[in-house]
């Protein structure tokens, strides 16, 4: 070897006989054929998970849950998922009329009575859904909305059961300042 050579070689500079000829790729052969590119979409909605509904554990795909789920934001009100759901529903039904599968897809669901103010709680962040997939829209208030009616009450004091009820309602009952007169204080 030359001097030359020998002084060129080091961290970063390997030596001339090894290094990539000018034109010549440094992966030759290419990407190996069948090598995945995409997104691995059925790897993961494909996957079985357990859900809660009505009480009772159900086991489905990951793709069964989101378009359940999808389903219920849609029906609770949201109206982009509604679109979302709808789009879906169709292009299922267009894909099933191609191969005359006949698989039957039934849902059921629960409302809430119209009247009912469950559903405005949570937009207007006054209370929080417990169990969003349970049978009942169990709700939990805010400590912000307890503090605010406790505020309003003025003089009136709650009974202890009536406390107590307050307490088990709210979401975070550590987080609220009680009033001096408050006996039954979050264990």
């Amino acid at each position: 070897m030359s001097e030359q050579q020998d002084h060129d070689v080091g961290y970063g500079r390997p030596p001339k006989s090894t290094r990539f000829k000018k034109g010549q790729s440094g992966n030759p052969h290419g990407r190996p054929k069948g090598r995945k590119t995409e997104i691995p979409y059925d790897a993961v909605l494909g996957q079985t998970v357990t859900i809660r509904e009505d009480g009772a554990e159900k086991t489905m795909t990951a793709a069964e849950a989101f378009l359940l789920s999808l389903a219920k934001q849609g029906l609770e009100g949201d109206t982009a998922a509604a679109r979302q759901t709808l789009a879906t529903i169709e292009d299922a039904r267009a894909k099933r009329l191609l191969k005359n599968d006949t698989t039957e897809i039934r849902l059921v669901y629960k409302f809430a009575s119209p009247g009912s103010v469950t559903s405005a709680l949570e937009p207007l962040r006054m209370a929080r859904k417990l169990d969003r997939y349970g049978p009942t829209a169990r709700m939990a208030l805010e400590p912000w909305i307890v503090e605010a009616a406790l505020a309003r009450l003025g003089e009136r004091q709650l009974s202890p059961e009536e406390q107590r009820t307050v307490v088990e309602a709210t979401r975070t009952p550590r987080k609220v300042k009680w009033p001096e007169w408050w006996t039954e204080l979050p264990e």
